[in-house]
C-alpha cells in the first residue's frame, strides 16, 4: 500500500499548472514502476495520493466563477480532483508499462472514485476544530483579508519563506472505505489500483443512504483503512523527507531510522510530530501495524526502493 503526499504531485512553490503536476507524476510514477518492475513479493501494490493543493485550487475556482456558473460543495471538488489525479497517474503508469514490454504490458491500471464513511458528529466538524489545509499558501495579511472577505478560517502551518498561513477544513476521521470489496477483488485479479485519491469521498450514512458531506479526509490516514480491507502486508507513506525526525525544527533535533511501535506511540503522545504534517502520517503508522500489517515505512519518494529493503527511511514494526 503506497501512500503519495502532495509533493508527488504538485510541489510548494510551483503554481500548479498542467505541466508543472504532470512533469511532477511522471517522476513519482517512476519510482512506483520500479517496484513493480522488481517483482517478487511487491508486484501487487495499491496506490492513493493526496489532493489538499488541488482542492484548494479548485475551491477558488469556484468562488471566482460564481457569478457565471453555480459553486460546488467541497465533497464534490474532492470527487474531481480525485478523478483529475487518478486519471494522471493510471495514465502515466499504463504507457510505462506498456513501453516496458513482457508481463507489464498486459497488468490492468485503474482508478477507482471511492467513497469514504465519517462521523457527522466528528469534532472536526465544530467550530474552529478544522485542521487540514488546503490550497496556496499566505501571507498574515493576505490570510486575514481572506478570512474578513471570505469567511476562511485560516491558521499557521509548516512555513513555505514568509507565508506561513493556509486555509485549513475539516478532516474527519475516516471510519470505512465504502468500495473496499470490490477494490480488493481487483488487486487481488492483478491489477494496479489507485484508490482513496485525496483521502476519499467523505460521506455519512444516513437512513441507509449515504451522502456526501463537506471535508477532506486525511489521505494517510485513510490509505491505511485501505490497507486493512486489502489486506496489505506493507504500508509505505511517500513524502518530502527521507527520515522522520524528533524534535523537529528545535534543540535536540534527532533522524529516526527504526521506531517499534511503542516508541512511536509515545512519541506521537509526546508531541513529536505535529497535526496536518508528520502526525496523521505517524497515526496512520501506529494503526497499521496495530491491525497486523507486517511493517510500515515513513520515506521521500527518491529512497523508495532503498526503504523497501530496509536500508533508509523511518521504519515501524512491532
Amino acid at each position: 500500500m503506497v501512500a503519495l503526499g502532495g509533493n508527488a504531485i504538485k510541489q510548494a512553490d510551483e503554481k500548479g499548472t498542467y505541466e508543472d503536476q504532470i512533469g511532477n507524476v511522471r517522476k513519482t510514477c517512476g519510482g512506483l514502476f520500479e517496484i513493480v518492475k522488481n517483482g517478487g513479493p511487491l508486484d501487487r501494490m495499491i496506490v492513493t495520493h493526496g489532493n489538499g493543493p488541488q482542492a484548494g485550487n479548485l475551491l477558488i475556482q469556484q468562488e471566482e466563477g460564481k457569478r457565471l456558473v453555480p459553486p460546488q460543495p467541497l465533497d464534490v471538488v474532492g470527487a474531481m480532483t480525485q478523478g483529475q489525479i487518478g486519471w494522471m497517474l493510471q495514465q502515466t503508469l499504463l504507457n510505462m508499462f506498456k513501453k516496458a514490454g513482457g508481463r507489464l504490458a498486459k497488468m490492468p491500471v485503474l482508478a477507482v472514485v471511492t467513497q469514504v464513511v465519517v462521523d457527522r458528529g466528528d469534532p472536526e466538524f465544530r467550530g474552529e476544530n478544522a485542521s487540514k489545509p488546503v490550497g496556496p499558501f499566505y501571507s498574515k495579511q493576505e490570510a486575514l483579508q481572506l478570512r474578513e472577505k471570505r469567511s476562511y478560517l485560516v491558521k499557521k502551518v509548516k512555513p513555505i519563506g514568509d507565508r506561513v498561513w493556509r486555509r485549513v477544513v475539516p478532516s474527519p476521521d475516516p471510519k470505512a472505505i465504502v468500495e473496499s470489496v470490490v477494490i480488493k477483488q481487483l488487486v487481488d485479479s492483478g491489477a494496479l489500483v489507485i484508490a482513496s485519491g485525496g483521502g476519499g469521498i467523505p460521506v455519512v450514512e444516513e437512513g441507509g443512504v449515504l451522502r456526501g458531506v463537506e471535508g477532506v479526509i486525511d489521505k494517510d490516514l485513510a490509505g491505511e483503512r485501505l490497507a486493512e480491507a486489502v489486506e496489505a502486508n506493507i504500508f509505505l507513506i511517500l513524502t518530502d523527507v527521507e527520515r522522520v525526525k524528533l524534535n523537529f525544527g528545535k534543540p535536540g533535533e534527532k533522524t529516526i531510522s527504526k521506531m517499534t511501535l511503542p516508541e512511536a506511540r509515545r512519541y506521537l503522545r509526546e508531541g513529536h510530530f505535529l497535526a496536518g504534517s508528520m502526525g496523521p502520517k505517524v497515526e496512520a503508522c501506529i494503526r497499521f501495524i496495530e491491525w497486523g500489517g507486517e511493517r510500515a515505512i515513513i520515506t521521500s519518494l527518491d529512497k523508495v526502493s532503498l526503504a523497501l529493503k530496509g536500508k533508509t527511511g523511518t521504519q515501524i514494526n512491532r
